[in-house]
């Protein structure tokens, strides 16, 4: 049997027996993987240190015939430390982890495992604003399984204009042109800029702010929609 080794998250753990755990990953390059961790909860057990949540993980694991891997080797690469000292970033990030999980299968590609590697990162930075955090993960979620709305052009192909209100259908994931729709050319060009923009990009953004909540309740119910999660 070959032994595989990748960097990985920690999306869940379950206590197994009397000092096992079974541990769901997201990895960069094996999609997510459910490995036995043997002893793990034995103190001074090996592999304890290397199967931290809210970390960046290098693992080793042997696939067997049933569809738990077992883990060989755990060590700690990168510790967001910042999030588990403050109690509503360490809750966001379980939140977010627990959505990825929710939605990713087995085979998963690697860009789900960039999406909670760059998620993690700027919840670790203190001054990155948690909705905008937010706001840009469902974003992502949203694209990457394929479920993007129409942020350029309304129902009868017109192209959205500057200075416009509209309105959003949920079902068509399309934009209406409405005297007093509750979005404006502003938000779409945010809603935009979350797809395309990294969240370090997205920060140098001057008055961003004031859009953010209003875009992020329009994500998060598309989000609850389509994804349900």
């Amino acid at each position: 049997m070959t032994q595989v080794v990748t960097n990985a998250i920690v999306l869940s753990r379950t206590n197994y027996q009397e000092a096992d755990r079974i541990i769901t990953f997201l990895t960069s390059d094996n999609g997510k993987v459910r490995g036995l961790a043997k002893g793990v909860r034995r103190s001074r057990a090996k592999l304890a240190g290397g199967i931290e949540p809210l970390s960046i993980n290098e693992i080793g694991f042997i696939k067997g015939r049933s569809e738990l891997c077992t883990l060989t080797s755990a060590r700690l690469q990168q510790h967001f430390g910042n999030i588990v000292s403050n109690m509503d970033r360490t809750m966001r990030a379980y939140a977010l982890l627990k959505r990825i999980n929710s939605v990713t299968e087995d085979n998963s590609g690697n860009e789900y495992f960039e999406l909670a590697s760059q998620t993690l990162k700027a919840l670790d930075d203190p001054e990155t604003d948690m909705l905008l955090i937010e706001l840009w993960f469902d974003s992502q979620l949203l694209d990457i399984s394929g479920h993007t709305p129409n942020l350029t052009h309304d129902r009868k192909d017109t192209p959205l204009k500057a200075g416009t209100r509209y309105m959003f259908d949920l079902e068509s994931m399309i934009f209406d042109e409405h005297p007093e729709g509750n979005f404006s050319s502003t938000h779409i060009k945010l809603l935009r800029l979350v797809r395309t923009h990294s969240l370090v990009s997205l920060e140098r953004i001057s008055g961003i702010e004031d859009f953010v909540q209003p875009c992020l309740q329009l994500v998060s119910t598309m989000r609850k929609n389509y994804l349900h999660v």
